[in-house]
């Protein structure tokens, strides 16, 4: 009997579905992974003042589809709201502020959830904090009640949640982020160049083999072959010819412009492809790839960090050490195992990159190891140890802060020493005194200008005789804490970037305060 072998049917294609249609862009700054703490985050808004910046930052998260929302708002609607906030209408008026804006910012996205809840004196910020809901990030705008700011604060410490103040006013606003603890993040998104890891001056067995294979016989190859040999090779050939005459690698920048030269002279010139396009990107990769590896000041930081019992169990730090010890035994950092994009024979390009991979892998795997052998490394997702080495060369760590009296004191000194020569050096003037003026009426908007300088001599004693200090001030107490949407549009947007940096723990969030000058349309960040 004859077995009759068919060809198996192939699979039905399937396109992108409904959601990453949607979410399509996003996707792509940072991933599925990123996404999906998006739709698992829960925002708490603590709403008070205008409440316009408070809203237009939610605006900003119900959009690329964050899980959910909860207003906590005492206001209710009057007709003042209706010129700043453009998520009422005249059919709000009389109503809950929070329960008007949550149906409103819903119609954006039905796929995110919000709630809401009327403060009021049964139901305060200090029962909100205490109830069943589990926050990921608290935005919380001003002014706010110092009791209800203490409660903040004690909620963020104990729950280990970040959280941000916001503060528009007129035409100047601010916001601030407070992290509690340490925040590292591993995939800080660095700037594509600036990722290439080649290890030319330490090449692996493999590597090498390969490098030879290609150009043992560079002198009698074809045009088309060595006008296509990928420049990494070039190097390589190049720097074993410069090893043998020197007995060393070029280190100096001296030394490496002549092994460019070096390089450059080996290019064929009666090529009938007109140039030698690989000896061309060879030459130029010179001072970016011929370099022994050193490790930043980011990396350096987590590697010195000594974190404490309860730090010491996470997943992070867990890997961290796993890293270091790699370190430690081979002298550089796992292989990210990239290779860029260069002028190549495609079968060749594809096997380059394979080695690349491959070495990457492997050191993946050793990390992996060590991971297992810590009492907690068990669960460690195998993901999350590979994306680690990835981008082990630029992880970071941030620590949280919080102002102090003495702190500001320092900081504010070292500005007007800046703007005192600001003229001289070309350097904009800074904007710590709006800071210092919208902070002044943190808990009541409609301070006088006089009662904002006299907040502001307890940390800088000029304040009162300082031009620029007496007209921010007298531009705060003009606005009586009333809101320009555009100023607070544009302010939410900056803080909902910061929110989905947080959340996502992708690129860098700001360190720690955000200053905006509308006036002048400029922003200056500063450690407060």
């Amino acid at each position: 009997m004859t077995e009759v072998i068919t060809d198996p049917t192939p699979p039905i294609l399937h396109g992108p579905s409904d959601k990453e249609k949607k979410y399509d862009r996003q996707l792509r700054l940072w991933a599925a992974s990123g996404q999906q703490a998006l739709e698992d985050a829960h925002i708490l808004l603590l709403n008070s003042g205008s409440g316009a910046v408070g809203v237009e930052t939610l605006k900003n998260l119900v959009l690329p589809g964050i899980g959910q929302f909860t207003i906590a708002d005492a206001g209710v609607v009057t007709e003042a709201d209706l010129g700043v906030n453009f998520f009422l209408d005249e059919d709000s008026l009389g109503n809950s502020r929070a329960e008007c804006c949550v149906k409103l910012l819903q119609e954006l996205n039905p796929d995110v959830k919000g709630h809401w809840l009327p403060l009021q004196e049964t139901l305060t910020v200090q029962k909100v904090l205490k109830n069943d809901a589990k926050y990921t990030l608290i935005i919380y705008t001003y002014p706010i009640e110092e009791t209800d700011l203490d409660f903040v604060q004690e909620y963020s410490i104990k729950h280990k949640v970040p959280v941000i103040s916001v503060h528009s006013s007129g035409f100047y606003s601010y916001f601030r982020t407070y992290l509690p603890g340490n925040f590292p993040i591993v995939d800080t998104h660095p700037d594509s160049t600036a990722t290439t890891d080649l290890r030319l001056l330490t090449p692996w067995e493999e590597l090498s083999k390969f490098s030879s294979e290609l150009t043992g016989d560079i002198d009698n190859l074809s045009a088309h072959e060595h006008g296509h040999l990928p420049y990494l090779v070039i190097l390589l050939h190049f720097l074993e010819k410069w090893k043998a005459e020197h007995r060393s690698l070029p280190s100096t920048y001296k030394e490496k412009t002549a092994f460019r030269s070096l390089v450059t002279a080996g290019a064929r010139t009666d090529n009938p492809e007109g140039g030698e396009e690989n000896f061309d990107e060879a030459a130029a990769a010179v001072l970016k790839t011929i370099s022994a590896p050193t490790l930043s000041s980011s990396v350096k930081a987590v590697f010195d960090y000594e974190p404490n019992e309860l730090e010491a169990k996470s997943n992070f730090w867990i890997i961290a050490s796993a890293v270091k010890q790699f370190y430690e035994k081979h002298k550089q950092l796992p292989l990210p195992g990239s290779v860029p994009d260069m002028k190549a024979q495609s079968t060749v390009y594809v096997r380059l990159q394979n080695i690349y991979k491959k070495k990457a892998r492997q050191d993946v795997a050793e990390v992996l190891s060590t991971v297992r052998a810590h009492p907690g490394g068990k669960d460690v997702d195998e993901t999350e140890v590979e994306s680690f080495c990835k981008n082990a060369a630029f992880i970071k760590l941030i620590h949280g802060s919080e102002a102090n009296p003495e702190s500001i004191k320092t900081l504010t000194k070292s500005e007007a020493e800046n703007d005192a020569n600001a003229e001289m050096t070309m350097m904009p003037l800074s904007l710590l005194p709006i800071y210092l003026s919208l902070h002044a009426t943190s808990h009541m908007s409609t301070a006088s200008s006089s009662d904002i300088l006299a907040t502001i001599d307890q940390v800088y004693p000029d304040a009162s005789t300082t031009p620029r200090y007496v007209e921010i001030s007298q531009e705060v107490a003009r606005a009586k804490g009333g809101e320009l949407h555009n100023i607070s549009a544009l302010t939410g947007g900056m803080v909902a970037q910061e929110v989905i940096k947080i959340i996502t723990k992708q690129y860098i969030p700001i360190d720690n305060t955000c200053i905006f000058d509308g006036i002048t349309s400029r922003t200056q960040v500063l450690r407060i």
